[in-house]
């Protein structure tokens, strides 16, 4: 008999000290609470089917299948024999396990008509889906493989369903089961830190058979309850955070910057030349009227690719101006931040020169900060900053240094926000006397859910009205690898745009060369593994291709993030006056760059990249009167996952339902994301999509709570579980962010 155990019981009390180690290793499971918070990925139900057809080479998977026939045959390249075995999940998809060697116990287990987990690492021979040497249990009557336990591990799966765990090659899924089994057995029922009036409210089951019912359910109705109590605990506790942060921020003092009748933020509307669109106006007012409070203000502004979200910035910047303040600009690239700069400044015209001979005397200045300044225009550039000549200050994580003191720090509006980590917007504030009011400005579509969940602390508003003048991008999918012809067809309308004097951007997902990962470079995947993808394309190697190729004769650049910063804008000068006919680049063109003349990008390995990004990208083009056109050129087999990713970008430009396509597809696991620590969250089991109604519920129902026991001191039970759900450090992204 185990002897009993608790949350915080080391695994090695009750499993021993060698399975201990393995899950220390390999899952990064350390006590018992680790292993009951490690949730099965999903049930799976003998009849029922696991879609084998949807399994990618590469991916380590365990598979529920029926053995259907086994095949003996002798090896060809050496001595021994080769045992194929077929298993089908149910609905005609077929998977063949090999083993090598003379393995007759083997064949003895593996009967036609024998159900059982197989797991491995799914590789292609001769067209056909294989898992080599795979580890299995087999179940019905006991009968396992070999070099699993000695135990009969069919026990754990005695139920209807049968739970899969996200498991390593070394802790197969049925280690793990036996292992959940042992410790529930024995576990000393945890206290439930949840009040007793939200459990009622809400219909919640207790906190221990809870975690006892999503691993071992009897059938569909108790595993309903577990996962709909264990979801629970984890919104409360991300909205519990959220609202503590936001009552707090609230009682903080900041400087009041009231709107002046008269000033810089009345004469440069004076100035444009164009209406504000009624969506710029309304959220005007609101930031308006944020900034004039003595509280900072905390906002999220979204809003699609050009829908003038940076002359909403601008405006909030002048009227903390003209109330004495001074705006600092955070953008995520020095490319970036050095069109902010020129942006701003053909913006404001004189307004943004004051002092020099065209200057208006009644104007400010716009001051750009990047670590590439060299020193005689840094010393200026710092001067104006510290005697408050510059109202407006743009920059990159270069305005975080040490001396880069601010006169009267105001506002701090970031550009981009994913960009930046928690401790550079945390520096930022700090030159500040009191916290600065704070406006975060992003292009990628955000769900509600998403804004409800991780930007919670933040009042969100959103640009949904585009300005006129926009032209429409048309979208489609290139398939690379079966109609190679459409591949020459889209180089030769990059030729056809660039005599008609437009331009045109290549994007490549990797910059290339052996010096390794840059910033804005994937890792190249699977090194020496046969099975694996070829590394993704290379801006510094598809662009001599293309010189010497398909576009011969146009004048091609690159950019990337691994440039010297004064190359990356000299590159970007000249494709913005029209200098360059093709620029060839990563990601670093995803944000923010702005050439109306191009007209036209191809997105080679568009697999490679997410939903939303592939969205920001193709803004890149059509942001002038002539159409916009985006070519996503893939390698993907057509009805693949990837496939179908890209066929979406492409049937439509709303990028909130992409941001929505983007949820489903992503794995849904820590909702908050990896902290830089790397530290472990128990968040799992919360869909921001498929959760909304429930995350809607905990927030409403943490408002409350919080309404009448700000810091949880009559409820220390569940101040330490949302301590262990949202952790000090994602508290304070969530707070920062």
């Amino acid at each position: 008999m185990t002897q009993p155990c608790t949350m915080d019981t080391p695994l090695k009390v009750n499993l021993g000290a060698k399975t201990a180690k393995a899950m220390a290793d390999h899952l990064d499971l350390h006590t018992v609470g680790d292993l009951l918070y490690h949730f099965p990925r999903r049930y799976d139900q003998r009849g029922e089917h696991t879609d084998i057809r949807s399994l990618e080479v590469g991916e380590q998977v365990t598979v529920l299948g029926q053995v259907r026939r086994t095949t003996v045959r002798p090896m060809r390249q050496r001595r021994g024999k080769l045992l194929e075995v077929v298993v089908e999940d149910g609905t005609g998809g077929t998977l063949t396990l090999t083993f090598f060697g003379n393995q007759a116990w083997r064949e003895r287990d593996l009967k036609p008509g024998r159900w059982g987990l197989f797991a491995g690492k799914v590789t292609e021979f001769r067209g056909v889906r294989q898992l080599n040497g795979p580890e299995y249990v087999l179940l019905g009557d006991g009968a396992a493989d070999g070099e699993v336990a000695a135990e009969d591990p069919v026990e754990e799966f005695a139920g209807a369903l049968i739970p899969v765990y996200p498991a390593a090659a070394a802790v197969p899924t049925w280690v793990i089961a036996r292992c959940v089994r042992t410790v529930l057995d024995v576990l000393t029922p945890p206290e439930d830190p949840m009040p007793a009036a939200v459990r009622a409210s809400r219909n919640l089951l207790g906190l221990h058979p809870a975690l006892r019912q999503i691993h071992r359910p009897a059938d569909e109705p108790e595993l309903f309850q577990a996962r709909r109590r264990l979801k629970w605990d984890e919104a409360f506790a991300v909205q519990l955070t959220l609202v503590q942060r936001k009552l707090r921020a609230a009682d903080w003092p900041a400087r009041p910057r009231p709107r002046a009748d008269a000033g810089l933020l009345a004469a440069f509307d004076a100035r444009l030349p164009y209406e504000l669109t009624d969506g710029q106006r309304r959220i005007g007012e609101e930031i308006a009227a944020d900034l004039s409070t003595a509280h900072p203000m905390h906002r999220l502004l979204q809003g699609e690719v050009g829908s003038g979200k940076t002359v909403c910035a601008l405006r909030a910047m002048l009227q903390v101006v003209d109330a004495g303040g001074q705006a600092a600009l955070l953008a995520p690239t020095e490319v970036l931040a050095a069109q902010h700069h020129r942006g701003i400044q053909e913006l404001l015209g004189p307004l943004g020169r004051a002092g020099e001979l065209d200057g208006d005397p009644a104007g400010t200045r716009v001051t750009l900060v990047t670590g590439s300044l060299g020193a005689a225009a840094r010393r200026a550039a710092l001067d104006e900053v510290r005697d408050g000549r510059a109202g407006i200050v743009i920059g990159t994580h270069a305005l975080l240094y040490e001396g880069v003191d601010f006169a009267d720090l105001g506002l701090v509006v970031v550009d981009e926000q994913h960009r930046f980590g928690v401790e550079q917007r945390d520096a930022l504030r700090a030159k500040a006397e009191q916290p600065p009011h704070v406006l975060v400005m992003t292009a990628t579509p955000i769900p509600r859910t998403v804004a409800m969940t991780v930007y919670g602390d933040l009042e969100v508003s959103a640009l949904t009205q585009l300005p006129g003048g926009r032209s429409p991008i048309v979208s489609h999918v290139v398939p690379a690898a079966e109609k190679p012809a459409f591949l020459e067809r889209a180089w030769r309308r990059v030729r056809e745009e660039v005599a008609a004097g437009h331009q045109a951007y290549v994007v490549c997902p990797r910059i290339g060369d052996a010096t390794g990962t840059g910033a804005d470079e994937e890792p190249s995947g699977d090194g020496d593994d046969p099975g694996a993808r070829r590394p993704p394309l290379a801006v510094t190697e598809v662009a001599p291709l293309l010189a010497d190729g398909p576009l011969h004769g146009l004048r091609i650049e690159v950019l990337h993030g691994r440039l010297p910063a004064d190359a990356k804008d000299a590159v970007m000068r000249a494709f913005a006056a029209g200098d360059v006919d093709v620029l060839v680049a990563t990601t670093v063109v995803e944000v923010g760059v702005n050439v109306p003349n191009a007209t036209v990008m191809i997105v080679l390995d568009a697999d490679r990249f997410g939903v939303s990004q592939l969205h920001q990208l193709r803004g890149r083009v059509g942001r002038g009167s002539a159409a916009g056109l985006c070519l996503l050129v893939t390698d993907a087999a057509d009805g693949t996952p990837a496939r179908e990713r890209l066929d979406a970008v492409a049937s439509t430009t709303d990028g909130f339902r992409l941001a929505e396509l983007d949820l489903e597809q992503r794995r849904e696991g820590d909702v908050l994301g990896a902290t830089q620590s790397g530290r472990r969250s128990h968040l799992r089991l919360l869909s921001l999509l498929r959760d909304a109604d429930l995350i809607g519920q905990a927030r409403a129902e943490a408002i409350d709570l919080l309404g009448d026991d700000p810091e949880l001191t009559r409820h220390p039970a569940l101040a330490a579980s949302v301590g262990t759900l949202v952790d000090a450090e994602r508290a304070e992204y969530l707070e920062k962010g």
